[in-house]
């Protein structure tokens, strides 16, 4: 097999142009429209902008459609609000019923700030600040006087008299509730185990 040696830029010629896109060298495809539009049904039935369905949203006429708005007053931003990289600014008005707080609000506060919507880590870090947040409400609930129960707030009594077993029969996620359980329960039951943990080892420690 033999290789051809390769062209001085300086002296080499280009080769002819050509018409056919399958052939190497440059291209040379001359445009007529109606020609095109002959040959080819349908070809070009955009280039009229008249013709586009979007057409009326390209054009800026408020008064032909009476469509009026304007941008509201801005909403006083009372404390640092969250907002992805991709806007320069806060839209004129926010919500601030569920500010961010505790280790779940940082880490929600470090994926708005460090990662771009288009990235996965921004929303898998979200998710992970979700989880974080999960944890934190369960941590709190039991220093109140209504703790979570995982009993009766998960369903799993309305499993025993509601026809739990029946009512799971021909359904498209069978195999999936199987980890069902697991899922529901496992955080409990290795909660539960790290307690159950921590407390013999604090006794080993006062017996010692």
């Amino acid at each position: 097999m033999t290789h051809a040696a390769p062209l001085d830029p300086t002296t080499a010629t280009r080769p002819p142009a050509t018409e056919t896109p399958y052939v190497a060298g440059p291209a040379r495809r001359p445009v007529d429209a109606d020609a095109l539009r002959a040959r080819v049904p349908g070809w070009g039935v955009d280039l009229d902008p008249r013709d586009r369905p979007s057409y009326p949203r390209e054009v800026y006429d408020p008064a032909a459609t009476g469509a009026h708005w304007d941008v509201p007053e801005q909403q006083p931003e009372l404390r640092p609000r969250e907002r992805s990289v991709e806007h320069a600014h806060l839209t004129p008005v926010f919500g601030t019923s569920v500010p961010l707080h505790g280790a779940s609000g940082a880490v929600r506060r470090y994926a708005y700030r460090r990662f771009s919507e288009g990235r996965a880590a921004h929303w898998l870090l979200l998710l992970a600040g979700d989880r974080v947040d999960a944890v934190e409400s369960h941590l709190r609930s039991f220093a109140s006087l209504h703790p979570d129960d995982p009993v009766t707030e998960t369903g799993v009594v309305g499993e025993l008299h509601g026809h739990g077993i029946r009512s799971r029969r021909g359904r498209v996620d069978t195999r999936h509730q199987v980890l069902d359980p697991v899922l529901v329960a496992g955080p409990w039951v290795a909660a539960a185990g790290v307690g159950v943990w921590a407390l013999r080892a604090l006794v080993r420690r006062a017996r010692h």
